[in-house]
């Protein structure tokens, strides 16, 4: 999880990512963040995040995205 923060702060600095819920629906991440994000998450974490993985649901909190990311692992 620390990795993924790390990443959010380097993509989008000074949004609190630990507590928000909202990322997507309150505009913190739009959708060129959100394709370098899914970029950086797949080399950092050696997954591949199919297209329809790609909804506000897995992106609007850093649980979420990291629910997503140790599925996809597990998946692999």
């Amino acid at each position: 999880m620390e990795k993924l923060i790390a990443i959010l702060q380097s993509l989008r600095p000074g949004v609190d990512y630990a507590s928000c819920r909202d990322l997507i629906d309150s505009r913190y991440l739009d959708s060129l963040t959100i394709l370098a994000l899914v970029a950086e998450l797949e080399e950092e974490f050696d997954i591949t995040i199919p297209t329809v993985e790609i909804v506000p649901a897995n992106f609007n909190s850093a649980e979420s995205m990291w629910a997503m990311i140790e599925r996809l692992q597990e998946e692999s």
